[in-house]
């Protein structure tokens, strides 16, 4: 049992489960009876997404110094009590069956999810 990190769009692997849509906005062009039938995700989950205004600064963060702030504000955005609440059922849920969590960025070490993971894993759960 275990979280894993994905793409969303990707090819599904064995093992991930529900995946689950940790983005702000759905796919574009997609139907929303379409998003798990072609590997987007089961579930959306937008509160466990950057807001709209570190989505912006995230693609501007073209340097590690832009990067670390960017990762600052998300963690501090992650400190709400309703996303902690989130973070600490997903590590709970980790622990008795298989699920996945991802984002459409092309780079995982740029975006949200490589921190979202780090988050995961200070809350106890298993990620792969």
């Amino acid at each position: 049992m275990a979280i894993r990190i994905v793409r969303l769009g990707s090819p599904r692997g064995p093992g991930e489960g529900l995946r689950i849509g940790t983005v702000r906005r759905p796919p574009r062009g997609v139907p929303k009876s379409e998003h798990a039938s072609r590997d987007f995700y089961d579930v959306w989950l937008p509160e466990l997404a950057p807001s709209e205004s570190l989505i912006q600064e995230a693609r501007g963060a073209l340097d590690d110094r832009a990067w670390d702030r960017f990762a600052r504000r998300y963690r501090a955005e992650m400190k709400r009590p309703e996303t902690e609440h989130l973070l600490a059922l997903l590590a709970a849920l980790s622990k008795r069956t298989d699920l996945s969590v991802g984002c459409y960025c092309a780079e995982k070490a740029r975006c949200h999810r490589s921190l979202l993971k780090e988050l995961l894993v200070a809350h106890g759960a298993t990620v792969v």
